[in-house]
């Protein structure tokens, strides 16, 4: 297997052009961004001391800071110095506490940055902190706070109620607060100045705001605080993350990853927080990911069981039944629970000139029959850690069991949520995978026996359906769909599905391998590669699907080649990568390459050689 490995993907690639922090035409690589957030909120700081996206007072709110698709005119926060200067960035130890050194001819100085919560958990308003500390002699500091203007459609301004200067962006009133002995000037369009920061000294820089309600001013040194407050509660839920394998830093920064897309308020779990940034340069595949997708959601939930995380799948679950009651089935639901809106264009540059940016998205109107395989995925991995369902979500299930069982003849749009509705392959497995959980949980004593048997022959004809219809002899694969010679990546999930045929499955992954593989990376399906870069999250489900299959060598060290051209950055994944370039791609963090990547940790990690030689003769 490792001479596969060897053959298909080289070591060897393109490093990523310019150094952290080096900005092109106004924007910083992808990779240059790390991510803050309290459980409501996401901010994406570049290594150049600029937070250039944050949605006040949630993820999907629009943004106070826009940059990432302006590079010249958008909203940003910026501290940085004033001279050149060399910048390392990362997160401290199991946390989402962000910092970032800056080395220049006169001095060293360290940011620290926080989206800040406090000892009894989420504040009610949005408290940015940023600290910066002098390390050895002295280092002179640039700033500037412009709120974004949403492509021209508000117009921010500044006002004084009280002892307080106030900045109101749309419906987002905002506190710009500091140390005393600072001075900015102030003006409606931006609050700009420079500071100096020597060997022992601290400068405390803040942004308090909300949107249609009071607004609290605390004081500085209590904002101060709080970013180490913040910093000592990530620190106590990342020790109670299980993971004894190996690389316990990289599963529990993942882990912390999902963390930040968990929207406490209500249970969902977004996509991503960020819209718009682009699947390739350029090209058109720009999307909102500011949502709850069903698939996202289940996967993550599994992952969060996988890190030992039960509070936080429990409040996931609950939320996706919620709204599978309230809604029916659906792709994906607002952060609130609700059904997403309409695409709307908006007036603005987009990332490195990738048009159109977007807010809204049109997957919410499409079928994909994958949603039930993981709706009932996700209800048997929570059973399994002993947990129960209750009368009303057993009979959600039951439902969507009897809907499943009507409705897979049918054609769909697929995993990849594609216009070309098609019988595509995975969705018949998502389908089996299905009926075969809703068997075993009634079996279980989780849901009603009543259409157990129906369920049980609708399985077993999904199954005779796909063996019939979906492989190919002249491919050596499954395909993406009956008469199709394309290949899908995400067939690499069957493995973990359970889905019967271990032979053909093994063909099946050496023709994704052979067929979308590009370096360590691959891509989604056959032809993509023209309008988009590699997936992440196809790379380690692939991972993880050798794992399972016995060879446990070969998948660590896919992980290990993975870890290695993604290590640029503070440690948050996107959704794609360029495969000739490591750059990323798509929006960020993502959760389902941070699922996936847990996944596959867990799977290669967490079990022993004779796991490893049973599973090989299954």
């Amino acid at each position: 297997m490792n001479a596969v490995l060897d053959r298909f993907f080289p070591a060897s690639r393109t490093p990523v052009p310019g150094k952290p922090g080096e900005r092109i035409d106004g924007y910083l690589a992808l990779e240059d961004y790390g991510a803050i957030g309290e459980g409501r909120s996401v901010a994406l700081s570049g290594a150049d001391g600029s937070i250039d996206w944050w949605c006040v007072p949630n993820m999907d709110s629009p943004p106070l800071f826009d940059r990432l698709l302006d590079g010249e005119n958008g909203g940003r926060f910026s501290i940085s110095p004033d001279v050149p200067f060399e910048v390392e960035q990362h997160y401290r130890d199991g946390s989402n506490v962000l910092e970032t050194t800056f080395r220049t001819a006169g001095g060293t100085a360290i940011l620290t940055e926080s989206l800040n919560s406090g000892t009894a958990g989420r504040l009610p308003w949005a408290e940015l902190g940023r600290r910066i500390e002098g390390i050895d002699g002295s280092v002179r500091f640039n700033l500037l706070m412009r709120p974004g203007r949403r492509g021209d459609t508000v117009n921010p301004y500044h006002s004084t109620i009280g002892k307080q200067v106030v900045f109101n962006v749309g419906k987002v009133v905002g506190l710009f607060l500091h140390t005393d002995g600072l001075s900015f000037d102030w003006s409606d369009e931006c609050i700009s100045g420079a500071f100096t920061v020597s060997a022992g000294e601290r400068r405390v820089v803040a942004i308090v705001a909300c949107s249609d309600g009071p607004l609290v001013v605390p004081p500085i040194d209590e904002i101060d605080a709080r970013i180490d407050i913040s910093h000592d509660e990530w620190r106590v839920w990342a020790e109670r993350v299980t993971h004894d394998g190996a690389h316990r830093d990289a599963f529990v920064r993942s882990a912390l990853a999902l963390k930040l897309l968990l929207f406490s308020p209500s249970g969902a779990i977004a996509a991503a927080p960020t819209t718009s940034l682009p699947e390739k340069i350029g090209g058109p595949k720009n999307y909102d990911y500011r949502f709850a997708w069903v698939r996202d959601a289940g996967y993550t939930i599994k992952a969060f069981l996988a890190a030992g995380a039960e509070a936080e799948a429990k409040a996931a679950f609950s939320w996706l039944l919620n709204q599978l009651e309230e809604h029916g089935t659906q792709v994906c639901y607002t952060l609130d629970g609700g059904l997403v809106t309409d695409i709307r264009e908006w007036d603005m540059p987009g990332y490195r000139s990738s048009r159109p940016v977007v807010t809204g998205n049109a997957a919410t109107k499409q079928k994909q029959h994958g949603v039930y395989g993981d709706i009932f995925e996700t209800a048997s991995r929570f059973v399994e850690r002993g947990n129960i369902l209750d009368a009303r979500s057993a009979a959600t299930l039951s439902r969507l069991a009897d809907e499943c069982a009507d409705l897979w003849r049918t054609p769909d749009s697929g995993i990849w949520e594609l216009e070309d509705i098609q019988h595509y392959t995975m969705s018949k497995i998502s389908c089996w995978q299905a009926l075969a959980r809703a068997v075993e949980l009634a079996d279980d004593g989780q849901l009603p026996t009543t259409c157990r048997e129906r369920w049980l022959r609708e399985r077993d004809r999904i199954q005779d359906w796909i063996e019939t219809n979906c492989w190919s002899e002249s491919v050596g694969s499954f395909v993406m769909y009956p008469g199709s010679t394309r290949i899908d990546a995400s067939l690499a999930l069957a493995v973990r599905f359970g889905f019967d045929g271990r032979d053909r499955l093994r063909k099946t992954l050496e023709a994704i391998d052979r067929e979308l593989g590009s370096g360590i990376f691959h891509y989604r399906y056959s032809g993509a590669e023209k309008e988009e870069g590699c997936f992440l999250a196809c790379s380690y489900w692939a991972a993880e699907a050798w794992a399972m299959l016995g060879e446990g060598e070969a998948a660590r060290k896919r992980l290990s080649m993975l870890g290695e051209s993604l290590a640029r950055g503070p440690g948050i994944l996107p959704e794609m990568v360029d495969p000739k370039s490591g750059a990323f791609l798509g929006n960020m963090p993502q959760g389902l390459s941070h699922l996936a990547h847990i996944m596959a940790m867990s799977t290669a990690y967490g079990q022993s050689p004779d796991d490893e030689e049973g599973q090989s003769d299954a």
